[in-house]
């Protein structure tokens, strides 16, 4: 049996006592109508609206018992100067861990991260009367931070706990060049080596995609790097969500969002997205109300049940040698991790 396929056979598909939860449209909607909403003007890095953000994801980690990952605090805290405005500010990449329950297997790591950064405010000296000046990008990528602190919140509510811990990773800058993750990747809280994968979600919200309708499904970037998405669509299965291969955009898009930075320094990382293009797209448009909460809600739950399946099995994902896209990642691995 080849390596890939002999570590597919091996992974726990998912929770086999208890099943995780169903997503919360509600609580998904409450998240992205604060995230997106006027009072943050766009979530820009660095800005107050991104400093507003970061204290309200910290608050939800900490309403849900994860416990803060840089001592006392769930700030990895940096300055940063921003290449689009030239503006000078702190920055938070804000984490949470849930402790996994394996005396061992507990110092391994399993991330579920996002980006809570965007594009700010339009600049424009003479603007119409109402007009809309404010990226509030509820879909890239308050739909994933949304979907971060939703998967945070039904996996602490299981009485089962991963044997893996599970560290939930928002991530500032990502519109600046996946700087936040960047930053993380040479400044690891937690040793690369220890980092089984990343299950990075990007634009989860909507499902009016620019190839049509998209339900119950989603892509991953990179689908053959490893075998993580194999991994994840199995167990994405189980509770009825379809992983929707997509060859054309699936390698493209690999290095486009947080999942890339996490890739070069060795950790087997993808990305899921509903679609790769849609209405709004870092237009002023991508308002909260455009996202199809139900189905939001499904990908969510599909996700943190992944998270879980793989932070529970005792098998780890691979770099898939015989693929020579993947060659620079499963280098980085070999050397340990970063």
């Amino acid at each position: 049996m080849k390596p890939i396929l002999l570590a597919a056979a091996l992974i726990a598909l998912a929770p086999a006592a208890e099943q995780v939860p169903p997503a919360s449209a509600n609580y998904l909607r409450a998240h992205e109508k604060f995230l997106a909403s006027d009072l943050l003007e766009g979530r820009g890095t660095p800005s107050r609206g991104l400093d507003i953000a970061a204290q309200y994801i910290a608050s939800e980690f900490e309403k849900y018992g994860l416990k803060p990952a840089v001592g006392d605090s769930y700030f990895q805290e940096t300055t940063y100067t921003s290449r689009r405005q030239g503006v000078e500010g702190k920055v938070r990449n804000v984490i949470g861990v849930l402790t996994g329950s394996d005396p061992k297997l507990k110092d391994t790591y399993v991330l579920v991260t996002a980006h809570y950064d965007h594009l700010g405010m339009r600049k424009k000296e003479n603007p119409e009367p109402g007009e809309d000046l404010i990226f509030n990008g509820a879909n890239d990528d308050g739909s994933g931070t949304a979907g971060v602190m939703e998967c945070a919140r039904i996996l602490s509510q299981m009485k089962t706990k991963p044997k893996r811990s599970i560290v939930f990773m928002c991530f500032w800058g990502e519109e600046e060049g996946l700087r936040g993750s960047a930053y993380y990747g040479k400044n690891p809280v937690f040793p690369l080596a220890a980092t089984t994968a990343q299950i990075n979600l990007e634009q989860i919200g909507r499902s009016d995609s620019d190839e049509g309708v998209k339900k119950a499904g989603f892509n991953i970037t990179g689908a053959t790097f490893t075998d993580l998405p194999q991994m994840i669509a199995k167990a994405a299965a189980t509770v009825g969500v379809k992983y929707i291969e997509d060859p054309q955009h699936s390698d493209a898009y690999f290095m486009a969002s947080d999942n890339g930075a996490l890739a070069l320094v060795g950790v087997p990382a993808h990305t899921i997205s509903v679609a790769y293009g849609y209405p709004d797209y870092h237009r002023v448009g991508d308002h909260w109300d455009k996202l199809d909460y139900p189905n939001f809600a499904v990908v969510v739950r599909a996700a943190a049940t992944a998270a879980y399946a793989v932070a529970d099995s005792t098998a780890e994902p691979k770099w898939n040698a015989a693929n020579p896209k993947a060659k620079r990642y499963a280098e980085a691995r070999a050397k340990g991790g970063g």
